[in-house]
């Protein structure tokens, strides 16, 4: 018979919660569960597939090692961590400690385990080459917020359920389910926007799935979207609807971003973003003449060529209108383990505290941007690359210039990736560590409750039980951390308590480091046996999870700057700030078309292809090409053409469609899998193509050096008529 075990869905940041279905140690049937108090039953089509992974039969299972004729072959855990370990050591005693770099996934955010244990492998190995993915679409919105609130996760949340208005940037939740923005069905929650009486209004230059559900789409060019905001700022400014002494009363530095916000009329700025002057004159009125309004942005924004001021402009527009910490507004959640003083407590916050060897880009929430990692393997001299370790992570499809680092990665001394699969990345790799599948190991939800629309806390049990053998990621990463001489936290002394504490019987876990912060959180037990706070036992026994109530007004408690304040006018800010303005006359020339990258809803970046349901049906790796700008370049729909950049020349598959705006193609990302289909068949399949062939490694945005991943100028031309006959 079967039982049914309630856990949260750690595909996205929606985190859903799901009903398994288990006979035996067998996952039989997945669904929602329909009484997670968060979730209620909805679940997106990964969520169902999420078994799949479990049981897919070209998930690695077993070690792989390469042996002396360069193959990778199966090998025991203690011949792969003994290689491993003597192979980085070696390294780093010929090239000292930055000579290996570490690459950190994006399944690691919602991992808490190998999240907490991410930090102990970095100090172990003292190097500070760390990159993630997080540096591809994440760094201007960490890097906005440490300088506006001291805090790189204070990141306020449209409060959807309760606004009359939404501003929405560069996103597109309908099919990405939210980012930074936990909120499970959050279609429905946008449609109840509308059903309110209130108004959607989607900002991008593609009609996106969530354009086409909105009250207005407004088409702009990439990387106008901060032009936009300031524009609407300066606006609101002029006709008098700023209160500029509270401004100065909650803010520091005001009085210099007004003055800054001079270049940023609504007709200059509407030539920069391909925006009429009166529709952002109208979008800043509605905006601040609205019951409620919240401005969002998200990946689209982040990732052009003005991100960081981009997502510093998304919240000055809502403080300056009112909406910061407001019932409706831009609000900040109040979660049960606060992320945000953790990471305070721990010291690993910041911007710009180093920068890579060759080309100065700096560090943001401790990763390097990804987009320097080719040429640090590449470039000789002290501190080169000359190791690598990936964890859940296929930086040769989610890096700029993917071909350079394909390359650069052959070049390397070592290897090591613990992964589930032999990817494009992890077949460079000479040792391969497989995790077990999440789903046989208990999960806190800690770092999407730090962006939920709503308090809620959930403790997940195991679903099923791994397999002999099978080792959980996080006790992966501890072993190789205590390989290399250190711990689960990396600092020596707690270290070393960490090891005396097992002689006496304990065992260090993630579940038990976290159980005190939860207690001692604001909903917590605080130790004390007579009160009914939240402890780890109760909060397992909660199978559905626990509503801890609506986001709170205010936003004073999520500001870190010692003197209380938001700060308006940190200098990377005010440069960028100056730059913009003197830059606002960029057009696009010479027939020049801006390719941009799209989310698909039954994708997750570029691991989960190789579910056959998640890859059946019409080929969806096409570029989105505007009708004339097809009939300019004569090209037609259906057909393969050429596209080419700085970097790369390459067919793609065209779709010729109205929803993009003229002068601006779309590819979607994580696709290009032909390199690994012997070790993923289904994958390899349905290849595709990698979009980040044609991004440019040498385009980095100006204050965090992120990749320029919307914006990318691109040529498109009909196959010449050899390939043309080749391909018929």
């Amino acid at each position: 018979m079967a039982e049914t075990v309630y856990r949260a869905c750690t595909l996205c940041e929606a985190s859903c919660g799901l009903a398994f279905d288990v006979e035996g140690n067998d996952i039989v049937g997945v669904r929602g569960d329909d009484e997670d108090v968060f979730s209620r039953g909805y679940v997106c089509a990964k969520g169902i597939a999420i078994a799949d992974i479990h049981r897919d039969p070209d998930r690695l299972r077993q070690p792989m090692v390469r042996d002396a004729s360069g193959e990778l072959r199966t090998g025991s855990w203690e011949e792969a961590l003994g290689t491993a370990v003597a192979r980085l050591k070696q390294v780093q005693a010929r090239h000292r400690r930055d000579a290996i770099a570490v690459y950190f996934g994006n399944p690691t955010v919602h991992n808490t385990g190998a999240a907490m244990l991410r930090s102990a492998l970095l100090r172990t190995l003292g190097t500070k080459n760390s990159y993630s993915a997080a540096s591809q679409d994440t760094s201007p919105r960490l890097a906005a917020s440490w300088y506006l609130y001291g805090a790189s996760f204070a990141i306020p949340v449209p409060d959807l359920d309760r606004t009359a208005y939404l501003l929405c940037v560069g996103a597109n939740p309908y099919v990405s389910n939210g980012s930074f923005l936990t909120a499970p069905n959050v279609r429905e929650r946008i449609r109840g926007i509308r059903s309110r009486g209130g108004k959607v209004v989607v900002v991008d230059p593609r009609r996106t799935e969530t354009a086409r559900g909105a009250d207005e789409h407004v088409a702009i060019r990439p990387g106008g979207d901060a032009s936009l905001l300031l524009a609407m700022v300066r606006h609101l400014v002029a006709s008098g609807r700023v209160d500029r002494v509270r401004l100065r009363a909650v803010s520091s530095g005001w009085d210099d971003v007004e003055r800054l916000l001079d270049p940023f009329t609504a007709d200059r700025a509407g030539r920069s973003a391909g925006i009429a002057p009166e529709t952002i004159e109208r979008l800043a009125i509605e905006f601040v003449e609205a019951p409620s309004a919240v401005a969002y942005s998200r990946i689209g924004v982040c990732n052009n060529r003005h991100g960081t001021l981009a997502s510093f402009a998304t919240d000055l527009l809502n403080l300056v209108a009112g909406r910061l910490g407001e019932v409706g507004g831009a609000m900040f959640p109040s979660p049960a383990i606060d992320l945000v003083r953790i990471v305070r407590m721990v010291g690993g916050d910041g911007h710009a505290r180093w920068r890579t060897r060759v080309r100065g880009l700096p560090e943001t929430f401790g990763d390097l941007p990804a987009a320097a990692l080719a040429e640090e393997i590449e470039t000789p001299g002290p501190g080169q690359i000359r190791a690598l370790v990936t964890f859940a992570g296929n930086p040769v499809l989610s890096v700029p210039n993917g071909p350079r680092l394909d390359a650069a990665l052959a070049k390397l001394d070592f290897v090591l990736s613990i992964d589930l699969y032999v990817n494009e990345t992890t077949r460079h790799a000479d040792v391969i560590l497989p995790p077990a599948w999440s789903l046989t190991e208990e999960h806190v939800s800690v770092i999407t409750a730090n962006f939920g629309v709503r308090n809620v806390a959930r403790w997940s049990p195991p679903v099923v039980a791994a397999e002999p053998g099978e080792r959980a990621d996080w006790q992966i990463l501890y072993e190789l951390a205590e390989r290399l001489g250190g711990g689960p936290n990396g600092i020596p002394w707690m270290d070393r308590l960490v090891h005396a504490s097992r002689r006496l019987g304990f065992r260090w876990s993630p579940g038990g480091v976290l159980g005190p912060f939860l207690r001692v959180g604001p909903y917590g037990d605080r130790f004390l046996p007579w009160s009914r706070g939240l402890n780890r036992k109760r909060l397992r026994a909660a199978a559905h999870g626990i509503d801890l109530g609506a986001m709170e007004p205010g936003f004073s408690r999520r500001v870190f700057h010692r003197d209380g304040k938001i700060h308006l006018a940190a200098s990377p800010i005010v440069e960028a700030l100056r730059d913009l303005g003197a830059d606002l006359a960029r057009e696009v020339v010479n027939g020049e078309l801006l390719l941009i990258g799209r989310r698909q809803v039954r994708t997750n970046n570029s691991w989960m292809h190789n579910v056959p349901a998640l890859v059946s049906g019409r080929e969806r790796c096409v570029l989105l090409v505007n009708p004339e700008d097809a009939l300019r370049a004569g090209v037609r729909d259906g057909t393969d053409a050429i596209l080419e950049s700085r970097v790369h020349r390459g067919r793609v598959r065209v779709h010729v469609t109205d929803e993009m705006r003229e002068g601006v193609v779309s590819l979607p990302h994580g696709w290009g899998h032909a390199a690994s289909a012997p070790w993923q068949r289904t994958a390899g399949a349905h290849p595709g193509v990698s979009a980040n062939d044609w991004t440019d490694d040498e385009l980095v945005e100006s204050v965090v050096g992120q990749s320029i991943l919307n914006g990318v100028p691109v040529r498109l031309a009909p196959l010449p008529a050899d390939e043309l006959r080749h391909a018929s």
